[in-house]
């Protein structure tokens, strides 16, 4: 993914307060009788001012101690801060302007080939599973890495939920659209809104797992709130966040970096050490918070859980 990086003289956009969220604080703050103390309240105790997350007292959930890690947890700041969501714009310093996504009222639909077509609130969604947490290892294309405690719960109890027919051979997720929240998607160049897609197969495998949490909190706006994906096998990309819709389909859905770059971002996106991107080596990854570069797992060492779906796979670039 092409980055662009800000020169020294140039200020950020996260340096400053949207207006949006100037005017919403304000509100919040009139209503709570605290106006005049606006003016010399530090931004912790503004922000302290907005209602929590309605499903905060669902985390932390138990861990399920059947994924494990070989390398320590990355510091939550470092996770939190360093991310990519091109809806808010093409630098890795987008933790603030997210916060402008509005995250309830959020809707997930689930549509196409199924037996049971569904529209539910995120909260109604989440009465509805049992929500674990997972270790999980994150693989970007871009050769950095973290390893993240993920909440949420599998993918296949979606599935199972949608009910799809036999017919059914991929599901095709799409993330928001809004660009008056997200100033990245009116920038025409990109193929809004945020399209991935995966296999029935990789749907259902145990380690796709739809996340709604990190750290034992609701998952922040910037990685992805309220509902994202983790594919710790794949590059980082194909782990879609902010989900909106999922469609059960017979035809192979064209993802966001596929239709816009395919010859370096394809389907299927397996991490392997020994294919390179065609402008850089994958061979190894820094991890988030060292400058050292460490060796590059095929599969990012998941492949005793994944390898077998793609083994009678043929005249496909499974590595890309």
């Amino acid at each position: 993914m092409l980055i662009r990086q800000k020169r020294g003289w140039e200020l950020p956009e996260s340096e400053a307060t949207p207006e949006a969220v100037f005017r919403d604080r304000r509100r919040i703050l009139q209503a709570m009788g605290m106006g005049a103390l606006m003016a010399a309240a530090p931004a912790e105790a503004v922000l302290a001012a907005v209602p929590a997350d309605p499903s905060a007292g669902l985390y932390p959930a138990k861990r399920n101690d059947r994924y494990t890690l070989d390398r320590p947890i990355t510091p939550e700041k470092l996770a939190t801060t360093y991310n990519n969501f091109y809806e808010f714009g093409s630098q890795k310093t987008i933790a603030d302007d997210a916060q402008e996504l509005p995250i309830r009222p959020w809707t997930v639909t689930i549509d196409g080939m199924v037996e049971k077509p569904l529209t539910l609130g995120i909260d109604d969604l989440l009465k509805r599973v049992t929500l674990e947490e997972r270790l999980y290892r994150h693989r970007c294309v871009e050769a950095w890495s973290m390893a993240v405690p993920w909440t949420g719960f599998p993918m296949k109890t979606l599935v199972d939920m949608a009910q799809p027919l036999s017919s059914a051979t991929y599901v095709r997720m799409q993330t928001f659209e809004d660009p008056k929240v997200a100033p990245g998607q009116k920038q025409f160049w990109y193929p809004w809104p945020y399209i991935e897609g995966v296999t029935m197969a990789e749907a259902t495998n145990e380690l796709a797992f739809l996340v709604t949490g990190m750290y034992g909190k609701p998952v922040p706006r910037q990685d992805g709130a309220p509902l994202r994906l983790a594919l710790p096998w794949k590059y980082g990309f194909k782990s879609i966040k902010s989900i909106v819709k999922f469609t059960f389909t017979n035809e192979r859905p064209v993802s966001f970096w596929e239709k816009l770059q395919g010859d370096e971002y394809g389907f299927w996106a397996n991490v392997n050490p020994d294919v390179p991107h065609p402008r850089w080596s994958q061979a190894t990854e820094r991890e988030l918070g060292s400058d050292e570069r460490v060796p590059t797992l095929i599969y990012n060492g998941y492949g005793e859980y994944v390898a077998a779906m793609y083994k009678d796979i043929k005249g496909e670039e499974l590595f890309r």
